[in-house]
């Protein structure tokens, strides 16, 4: 088969232009679909899906792109002869010329589509500036959200039939973006829009897309509102009333919609108290205090009007109650309910007040022919007697109780000043939290069974106050105490009231420590080690309870290091570092014992350096520094020593120093500087060579007067280097002694 395929130019716009194919046919001709075919219009956030399909080739292959070479914003899946663009969801990076290109073998073909988008997805919304009141303007605002492309939305305004406002939106496009568009109109609802419809009815035109809706609209029935009017009260039966009495009153308003009908009483001070919502208030049982205005409001969404009526309540005879008797003892902090009960009133008003005219500190409730005052908490405020007044009409009675107090609230609190410890003193104090009277008590303490001390508080009192007393003792404890009982036993004596508990009593077992004693150390195998051994440092201690031992190591300034909390304490491969005070501790709750024990690590001599000044090849007439050093080693021993075939002689050195001042020939020869101590010694030697001058004469030179003046700075110099080197050692400094000349 001979295919001769016309490609499509690569120009600005491939979409509409065809593709022709020309065959020369052998067998079935190559051939090439697409659906939708041409352009496909779609919602944003919608989903679409182009489908590329092929006949007359068993295995095509295709490849999708867009007309601009941009992201195709989608999935492709390929199947047998057909392939699927699909986007999900379809936003603007979808609007664009899409290609289709399927190839079987050399043969290519090609077809586009054109992917349009648009937005329209909610109907229009319309909101109201107010409620719609007769005559009065209002603003309609109709509202259509996320619509794109925007320049081809209509909005129209109705009022029933008729065309209020229309607006459309040609102005151009900045960039692709969801636009929310309205139009605004002004109402002045009048008595014929009763029952009539507001509609907002948007239309997107876009030719050729077959779509629904291409029309959207929103509805909102009129509601015209009539602010309240000619409100009136009618009274059954009379406005003037005896007390116990009834009366019925009807409010009625005129509005639209029909205002609701509220009723208040003015009080006093000019405000309304909200009694009822409904067109009718009864009033049954009526009081004195029912006395005065009461008026009716008729509200509605737009407005509100009123109208007033005065009651006026007559008085008749009655009897007064109070309970609980004339007297009630209470204690502090507890709530009491005194009581005011009338009968022969059917509509008693009530006051209380103290005999001495005191703030009441209380809560009173009235319901019918009752008052109540409620004592919460009952404090000193409240030790009065009260007066509860009933008026009824133009009669008032009075009846008076008395409140007394008392405070005994909790047991006894025992404190201890301090840990029991055997053998030292501790003080014992008993204390009764918040009592009233205090003159009224007696504290008794004891231990087991017997009596130890006791204390009675008759001194007078100055005020009313809630007081703390206390009872304190000194006593010794000793082990024998332990499992002993201490009983504080407190009572509270008041004439002849009645009340519970007269008596509290608090308990507390006695257990008496013992302090750590007899802290003692054993060290295994010796506080004196050679570098490298191990140790065992064992501690002990008694006390009650058993002591908690710690180990620790005290350090330069005198701080101590926590090393560990076992008994035993072992260090292995033991260093010189290691050496030091190491502190023992046995502690509990009364107190601690130390002991100390010093642990000494010996070390052998080590790093010695033996060197001459200025050099170890000198002229005749010189003056040479032998200088001998050990490493971080202390209380080593130096000697320096001159080795000859006829013996060694040791020499005098100091701090390991030794100046030959003029040079001999006879003082060349070998030096040996030997380094030891306990644990063992270490050797290092020198040569020191002397060469003679000529005609062997004595005599002074510049260069001779250079090296005196540089001996006087460097001899210094040395001994200072020396100094400094041994107190940078760890513990100690070198111990340098003078040995005796002797003979090898």
């Amino acid at each position: 088969m001979l295919d001769i395929i016309l490609e499509q130019s690569r120009g600005s716009r491939i979409l509409n232009k065809v593709c022709f194919s020309l065959f020369v046919f052998t067998a079935q001709a190559f051939k090439m679909e697409i659906f939708p075919e041409h352009r496909v219009v779609a919602q944003i956030g919608d989903v679409i899906s182009l489908t590329c399909s092929t006949t007359g080739c068993e295995s095509p292959s295709f490849s999708w792109r867009t007309q601009i070479d941009s992201p195709l914003n989608g999935k492709v899946r390929n199947e047998g002869t057909k392939s699927t663009l699909t986007m999900d969801p379809v936003s603007f990076n979808n609007e664009h010329a899409y290609v289709c290109t399927a190839t079987c073998g050399s043969m290519k073909l090609e077809k586009g589509i054109q992917v349009e988008i648009y937005s329209f997805p909610k109907d229009p919304e319309m909101h109201l500036s107010g409620p719609l009141e007769l005559k009065k303007p209002v603003t309609v605002t109709c509202l259509v959200p996320d619509v794109y492309p925007f320049d081809r939305l209509e909005i129209n305004l109705l009022k029933g039939n008729d065309l209020l406002k229309s607006k459309e939106f040609l102005e151009p496009m900045d960039r692709k973006s969801l636009e929310t568009k309205s139009l605004e109109a002004t109402l002045i609802p009048d008595q014929e829009d009763i029952g009539k419809a507001l509609v907002c009815r948007a239309k997107l035109n876009i030719e050729e897309i077959d779509f629904e809706p291409k029309e959207r609209e929103t509805t909102k029935k009129l509601q015209v509102y009539i602010s309240p009017k000619n409100t009136v009260i009618f009274v059954n039966p009379y406005t003037r009333l005896q007390e116990g009495g009834s009366v019925t009153m009807t409010c009625s308003s005129e509005g639209l919609p029909a205002p609701q009908i509220f009723w208040s009483k003015k009080l006093d001070n000019g405000n309304l108290q909200l009694l009822s919502g409904n067109a009718t208030l009864t009033l049954i049982a009526m009081r004195i205090e029912d006395s005065g205005i009461y008026v009716c409001e008729g509200v509605n969404q737009v407005g509100k009007n009123g109208t007033e009526v005065e009651l006026i309540v007559e008085e008749k005879p009655f009897i007064v109650e109070i309970s609980p008797g004339p007297q009630v003892i209470a204690q502090i902090g507890d709530s009491v309910v005194l009581t005011c009960g009338v009968t022969g009133c059917e509509s008693p008003s009530f006051s209380w007040r103290t005999q001495i005219d005191s703030p009441l500190s209380g809560q009173v409730k009235t319901e019918g022919t009752k008052s109540t005052l409620t004592l919460s908490p009952v404090s000193f405020e409240n030790e009065h007697s009260y007066l509860c007044t009933v008026t009824c009409g133009r009669k008032k009675l009075e009846k008076r109780i008395s409140v007394d107090l008392y405070s005994f609230p909790r047991d006894p609190e025992i404190e201890m000043s301090g840990l029991l410890v055997s053998g030292n003193p501790v003080t014992v104090s008993c204390e009764v939290p918040n009592v009233y009277p205090s003159d009224g008590l007696e504290i008794e303490l004891f231990k087991g069974e017997s009596l130890i001390e006791s204390k009675t508080f008759l001194e007078d009192m100055d005020k009313k106050s809630l007081e703390t007393k206390s009872l304190e003792m000194t006593f010794i404890p000793t082990t024998e105490d332990t499992g002993k009982v201490l009983v504080c036993l407190a009572q509270l004596h008041i004439g002849e009231m009645e009340f519970e508990p007269k008596q509290r009593q608090s308990t507390q077992a006695l257990y008496v420590n013992v302090a750590p004693r007899d802290t003692a150390i054993l060290v295994s195998p010796s506080s004196i080690l050679e570098e490298g051994s191990s140790v065992n440092m064992t501690c002990s201690s008694n006390g009650l309870p058993a002591p908690k031992i710690l180990w620790s190591r005290q350090l330069n300034n005198g701080h101590l290091q926590p090393l560990s909390e076992n008994s035993t304490l072992t260090l292995t491969s033991t260093k010189m570092e290691d050496s030091g005070i190491y502190v023992c501790e046995g502690i509990n709750q009364a107190g601690i014992s130390r002991k100390e024990v010093e642990l000494i690590i010996q070390v052998a001599p080590k790093d010695i350096q033996l060197i001459a000044f200025p050099s170890e090849s000198v002229k005749e007439g010189d003056t040479v520094i032998i200088s001998c050093t050990c490493g971080n080693v202390p209380k080593t021993w130096i000697i320096l020593k001159k080795k000859a075939e006829t013996g060694d002689t040791v020499l005098k050195s100091r701090d390991g120093a030794y100046t030959i001042h003029k040079v001999q020939l006879e003082d060349a020869g070998v030096y040996e500087c030997e380094s030891k101590n306990e644990v063992g010694l270490q050797l290092r030697s020198l040569t020191l060579d002397v060469k003679g001058r000529e005609n062997n004469k004595d005599y002074f030179s510049p260069e001779l007067l250079v090296l005196y003046c540089a001996s006087s700075l460097i001899i210094p110099a040395i001994g200072m280097i020396i100094y400094f080197a041994r107190r940078a050692n760890m513990k100690g400094s070198y111990s340098l002694v003078e040995a005796q000349k002797s003979k090898v």
